[in-house]
């Protein structure tokens, strides 16, 4: 696991440390992290506050997203997806799609490489946080 899955892995645990969804991402450019973020839903009381979504607001606005790459702890969903193809971001490695399948499908199909890195750590700590909460993980996907 490379150094950006790490980062992207803190950023989910400080999420659920906050008493969060435990969902983190980190946006990398030329070996450089840009922002970083986590899943804030129940943090902020803002239903769009996904981890991917908070990484990009903490890069801020960089201009053009070229040769860039989006760490996430999970697959995206529709809307960090979107974001993802509104802002030309051509790679996304994601910890896993197990628990959550997402938009994978959908940012192919725009010319993204998806990455799906399959980590037990990932997948643990959703399958765990999924467990323990589920009525706030089916909130956090529109169930």
């Amino acid at each position: 696991m490379d150094e950006f899955m790490t980062a992207a892995i803190a950023e989910a645990k400080q999420g659920q440390d906050e008493g969060g969804i435990p969902i983190g991402s980190v946006l990398v450019k030329d070996g450089k992290v840009l922002g970083k973020g986590h899943n804030k839903r129940v943090q902020d009381g803002d239903p769009v506050t996904h981890a991917e979504i908070d990484c990009l607001r903490n890069a801020g606005r960089i201009g053009s997203y070229r040769g860039t790459t989006l760490y996430s702890t999970l697959m995206p969903c529709y809307l960090c997806a979107g974001a993802v193809v509104q802002f030309g971001i051509k790679r996304v490695i994601v910890g896993e799609s197990e628990t959550f399948s997402g938009a994978r499908e959908f940012m192919e199909s725009h010319g993204v490489e998806v990455i799906d890195l399959n980590l037990d750590e990932c997948k643990n700590m959703m399958q765990r946080f999924i467990h323990i909460n589920p009525q706030l993980w089916n909130e956090d996907i529109g169930k």
